[in-house]
């Protein structure tokens, strides 16, 4: 049996140390689960790992991070249509606090083509044309989106609070 050296647990190690609070966000933000956004921290990390990408940038390996991490979480979503479950938090009715909760709540409540493009923009601080290349779309398409979503954001933000 092969044993690996340790350079790709230091590798792995310092990838998490730079994205994983970025990347958890993102899932929190399409998920809206914690449990389930940890998974797919892990699941990106293990598809790091196998593929062992090569990287031009330290730009391009954050974008390839996150453009594995908005498709797992479209997978799991996908997974989650097909297989109806409840979580536990509902089931329980755990809410956890947060001073932003509003926010995070209007946020969660739009739809995932606004959430991933606002998420990015204003979270992480993305500019149109890289969040086009992320996702795929055009950076037209990003700019209505944001455009589209924070109109969205704003109505359900006002009903909350109302």
């Amino acid at each position: 049996m092969q044993q690996l050296s340790s350079r790709p647990d230091e590798k792995l190690e310092i990838i998490m140390n730079k994205y994983a609070d970025m990347l958890f966000r993102i899932c929190i933000v399409m998920l809206s689960n914690h449990a389930d956004s940890q998974d797919v921290i892990q699941e990106t990390m293990i598809s790091y790992i196998r593929s062992a990408p090569v990287f031009r940038s330290e730009e391009h390996e954050k974008a390839w991070l996150i453009k594995v991490t908005v498709n797992k979480c479209r997978d799991l979503l996908r997974h989650r249509l097909r297989h109806k479950t409840v979580s536990l938090e509902s089931a329980a009715g755990i809410v956890q606090p947060q001073s932003d909760g509003h926010i995070l709540d209007s946020l969660m409540s739009l739809p995932e083509k606004f959430r991933i493009v606002l998420t990015l923009y204003y979270v992480e601080e993305y500019s149109t044309k890289e969040i086009a290349k992320i996702t795929g779309k055009t950076q037209s398409a990003v700019k209505m989106r944001l455009k589209k979503g924070r109109v969205l954001l704003r109505e359900i933000y006002r009903e909350e609070q109302e």
